[in-house]
């Protein structure tokens, strides 16, 4: 089994190294290309996998292709692969707003192509990516992609017209969770706590409360009313965030992100 990255910054060398350490596929089956030297060697050094001098020589012989470069050189990048990929290779697409049918038209209606939006905590191995595909994909092909995806979080199947959704909700969304972590920390710097231990304190009742989420399966508002003691401290809290509009202004955030998405 052979894979090929085009592109080798922060995203897919995370993306690389749970894949490595799930022993998915070995070091020196991976090959990475990138038009930064530095990340290249960068790669090459920390996670000893083969490295590239053209994106054609790292696609050639893949079984699978992951595109981790930006969308705005999409135009320049996808032409070069298509050159020298086949009918039994399964790329695999990072950039939000770059729809199945765009990438049909590029690299060929034949091509089994996947699309995904994982996010930055794929670094610690907390990644959250949402999948979907075209019809040429196999089952069995698909099945190997979610264990790649896995390794380095969790995998998400939707459907496509929900992917700029995805980048909303998960994709950008740990923006707006270190935003949330930041002002708590302010916050708490402001009533007399250190900063260090803030920052600590904020991350971690962010890290809990989410577990809370994920493992109780409650819905976040009955976990929320858990904490709202009649005449409280919390609820006093909640009063201030309703009046400043917080869970609509989320909202109106998400719903930028995602038309910007579909702008892209």
């Amino acid at each position: 089994m052979k894979l090929a990255v085009i592109g080798l910054g922060n995203m897919a060398t995370a993306m690389i190294s749970g894949i490595i350490r799930a022993k998915l596929v070995a070091p020196s089956d991976i090959y990475g290309s990138d038009v930064n030297p530095s990340q290249t060697q960068k790669a090459q050094t920390d996670l000893k996998i083969n490295t590239c001098a053209t994106n054609e020589e790292a696609v050639k012989g893949s079984d699978y292709v992951i595109i981790a470069v930006k969308p705005q050189v999409y135009e320049s990048v996808l032409p070069e692969i298509r050159a020298c990929l086949n009918d039994a290779q399964t790329v695999i697409s990072i950039a939000p707003g770059k729809t199945l049918s765009y990438l049909e038209d590029k690299l060929g209606t034949n091509a089994s192509i996947v699309r995904i939006m994982p996010n930055t905590p794929a670094l610690v191995g907390e990644g959250c990516t949402g999948v979907c595909r075209n019809a040429n994909v196999s089952d069995e092909g698909f099945t190997f992609v979610m264990k790649l995806l896995s390794s380095f979080g969790k995998a998400f199947e939707v459907a496509e017209h929900a992917m700029d959704a995805v980048v909303a909700v998960s994709g950008s969304s740990p923006a707006y969770v270190f935003m949330l972590i930041e002002a708590m920390a302010d916050g708490a710097v402001a009533e007399g706590l250190d900063r260090a231990t803030a920052v600590r304190m904020a991350a971690q009742a962010v890290l809990g409360s989410a577990k809370m989420v994920l493992e109780t399966r409650k819905h976040p508002g009955e976990l929320k009313d858990m904490v709202c003691s009649p005449a409280g401290t919390t609820i006093e809290a909640v009063a201030v965030l309703e009046e400043g509009a917080f869970r609509g202004t989320v909202m109106d955030a998400m719903s930028a992100c995602a038309e910007k998405s579909r702008k892209i």
